[in-house]
């Protein structure tokens, strides 16, 4: 039928917008989570770069992805069709908006909040016989027969879990966290709350607690829950770039930065700092540093700069493979850059993200 004009504007020039982004280091990156994918079997990934000190983010990799020019213009029905019903979700931004288990890419968390909170100091050991029972259950470490007397760096060097279900949720006559002072310091990291990247639709992850498993779930707390938090399993869900800033605050001694892609004028605003004395981090960033030389990250030992960082193999569901992560920062002597990568249901991170993150470090 006939049409009328309802109204007519002129166009008018928008804002100019600087991105921190790198466009060299955002294809670098691209290329190399898409190869770590291939090597893992696997469809669907994150990755994230960001300034250690100021929460510039300089790389920011969701997998799959979709080719945005596609929504310039009239936009395909069939196209957007096979976007929006593709099973790995193209249109999702898994890096800010994803959930997910920590695996044990949460015990430097830990092991800072111990060393603040005094449950342990840097020389105190733990002997991993390979798990703790308790009543009739079993809480394994990943190394059958266990890892030995173990102190907080080989802890995180080595991922000890026995040594984190001790400092979380204490063992015989050793006083642990606790699950409340536990979720205390996840929060005080950010945990469970957006980190105020600046774009749309970021999740908030889940910092689990007694009240809530006793409204949601109707069933109390048990210190086998407890012991499943110290290691970042159980109802604990982060976002990559959640990660990325916990490691950042580690790397920097505190400071918790606002992720973000717009160059602001002035990044120091709002920054948090993390309530830890600066003898914590220290010590922790000694234990991220012999997950490289010494533990489970020591692939990253050819590369031409230190690098410290730690490993995580995350449990979602009992019938698929396991989630594959690394967070890291380099160099470890003077943190510039931090690199977190997540392979979703791509197995150990020993084996398959903490390449990706040296390709992209490189």
């Amino acid at each position: 039928g006939p049409r009328a004009t309802v109204g007519d504007r002129a166009p008018v020039d928008g804002r100019d917008v600087r991105l921190t982004l790198d466009l060299y280091l955002q294809r670098a990156a691209e290329a190399a989570l898409r190869r770590g994918l291939q090597q893992a079997r696997v469809k669907r990934g994150s990755l994230a770069v960001m300034d250690a000190n100021d929460g510039s983010v300089l790389a920011l990799v969701s997998w799959p992805a979709y080719d945005d020019n596609a929504f310039a213009g009239r936009v395909s029905s069939t196209m957007y069709r096979a976007l929006a019903e593709d099973e790995n979700h193209p249109l999702f931004p898994r890096a800010w908006a994803g959930q997910f288990p920590s695996g044990s890419v949460i015990k430097p968390l830990i092991a800072t909040a111990a060393l603040a909170e005094g449950v342990i100091t840097p020389n105190t050991t733990v002997n991993s016989v390979g798990g703790i029972t308790v009543g009739p259950w079993f809480f394994p470490d990943w190394a059958a027969g266990g890892h030995g007397l173990t102190n907080v760096r080989k802890a995180i060097a080595m991922s000890v879990n026995t040594f984190f279900y001790y400092i979380g949720g204490g063992y015989n006559n050793f006083i642990g966290l606790g699950v409340d002072r536990l979720t205390r310091w996840m929060r005080e990291f950010g945990l469970g709350n957006e980190t105020g990247l600046d774009l749309p639709g970021e999740a908030a992850g889940h910092v689990p607690s007694q009240a809530w498993k006793q409204e949601t779930k109707g069933e109390r707390w048990y210190i086998g829950d407890t012991y499943n938090l110290s290691i970042g399993q159980g109802d604990l869900l982060v976002t990559p770039i959640q990660m990325s800033r916990v490691t950042a605050a580690i790397a920097n001694g505190g400071s918790l930065v606002t992720p973000h892609v717009v160059a602001a004028s002035s990044t120091a605003d709002g920054m948090s700092k993390v309530g830890a004395p600066a003898s914590a981090f220290a010590t922790v960033r000694q234990g991220m540093r012999e997950t490289v030389t010494s533990g489970s990250g020591r692939r990253l030992n050819s590369l031409p700069f230190p690098v410290a960082g730690k490993t995580g193999t995350a449990q979602w569901r009992a019938d698929k493979p396991t989630h594959a992560w690394f967070t890291g920062y380099a160099p470890a002597n003077d943190p510039q850059v931090v690199v977190t990568v997540l392979l979703e249901e791509g197995g150990e991170g020993s084996t398959y993200a903490v390449p990706v993150a040296g390709e992209v470090l490189q």
